[in-house]
């Protein structure tokens, strides 16, 4: 991260906890406070739009869909698993999957128990990340991000004859997979495509030259410079079976309305991580997370492969250090889930939660305040 931008940084009301580390132990107080010692300490209470859906567990990164006219949500599972917060996410140490339904939006919810677990991986050995869910057929795919026995982030996938699992895992990982946060979009014509993708922790700078670079120190070290293309997310479509690429990641393009790139030092605009993809009036809706600046941005674009033209933002910062969505329409209304952290106010320690979600007669979505005065 560059010195420069750090102080750009610690101005941003909603910033929350940066991951720290020995060699940059003065990064928390750079960034600032959560929302939540923040206003503590002025005497505020914070108020949110929307309650969180589940309570009993620590639930965030929530991917929707409609199957079986019931909408169901993957989330991570966060657990206080007592690692030390550093650069890489080392806190983040989920080991399993609950699934959970609704009828109606924001209404009763079920908990379908454990899905998944790591100990079901055979070749996964720890962090099961953001997860997304797919149907084909009479079959349900979940596709999981995990490190492997190396430590690199690989994409799994699991298969189950119900939404709601269990599901068994491939004994490998999807061949060619990389990085984080895998979230299936499937078009009208039936073809089936996956995005991945996200820097810092999960890796994506370190596949810059095509094969993983074992030896960085920090998530930055394989960063562009400031001047340069940010980093894109990656796409392929998915063979017949689910189970593999059916063709080679491509880097997907985010420009701005003139047709350039993004560059990398354009963290308000920039990809990081949380990718999702939508489809209303034919056109395709790229939406992401900006990551230290903590907003869900999204760009528009008439392919499935982009590239994607950057309109602006859906979600403003959360309260807590990351930003996590999906989008989905169930019975004729426009969701989106994200994930705060009003139970807990650790950056860890996440909810779901679920908002109405707009799109204006020229296409373009209303910006949604998920914290108010």
């Amino acid at each position: 991260m560059k010195n420069g931008y750090r102080k750009k940084t610690a101005s941003v009301l909603f910033a929350g906890l940066l991951f720290a580390s020995c060699g940059e132990g003065n990064k928390k107080q750079q960034h600032g406070e959560t929302l939540q010692v923040k206003e503590e300490k002025e005497g505020k209470k914070t108020k949110f739009r929307n309650q969180p859906l589940v309570t009993d567990i620590y639930t965030a990164d929530p991917s929707a869909h409609v199957f079986e006219e019931k909408l169901y949500i993957y989330p991570s599972h966060d657990i206080d698993a007592g690692k030390e917060e550093d650069d890489f996410g080392g806190h983040f140490d989920m080991r399993d999957y609950h699934v959970f339904s609704m009828d109606s939006a924001g209404g009763k919810i079920t908990d379908h128990g454990v899905a998944l677990s790591v100990e079901d991986v055979p070749w996964a050995e720890r962090q099961l990340w953001a997860p997304d869910a797919a149907r084909k057929g009479d079959s349900y795919y979940l596709y999981f991000p995990a490190k492997d026995k190396e430590g690199v982030f690989r994409i799994g996938v699991a298969v189950s004859d119900s939404p709601s699992g269990p599901f068994k895992a491939e004994n490998e990982p999807m061949k060619g997979s990389l990085s984080i946060d895998p979230a299936v979009f499937r078009d009208d014509d039936g073809e089936y495509y996956m995005y991945i993708g996200g820097i810092w922790g999960g890796q994506l700078q370190n596949w810059r030259t095509g094969k993983y670079d074992h030896d960085t120190k920090t998530p930055y070290d394989n960063e562009p410079a400031d001047d340069e293309p940010a980093i894109g997310p990656r796409v392929a479509r998915l063979s017949n079976d689910m189970l593999q690429f059916g063709e080679e990641l491509k880097e997907i393009e985010i420009v701005d309305k003139k047709g350039d790139p993004i560059l990398a030092g354009d963290h308000d605009r920039r990809f990081f991580e949380a990718a999702w993809v939508h489809k209303y009036n034919g056109k395709y809706y790229f939406s992401y997370s900006t990551g230290d600046t903590h907003f869900i941005a999204y760009a528009t674009g008439d392919s499935p492969y982009g590239p994607f033209v950057y309109q602006g933002n859906i979600l403003n910062p959360v309260e807590g250090w990351t930003n996590h969505h999906s989008i989905v329409e169930f019975k004729g209304q426009w969701y989106i889930f994200y994930h705060d952290t009003e139970l807990s106010g650790k950056t860890h320690l996440r909810n779901i939660k679920v908002s109405k979600l707009r799109h204006r007669e020229d296409g373009t979505i209303e910006t949604i305040n998920t914290v108010t005065e």
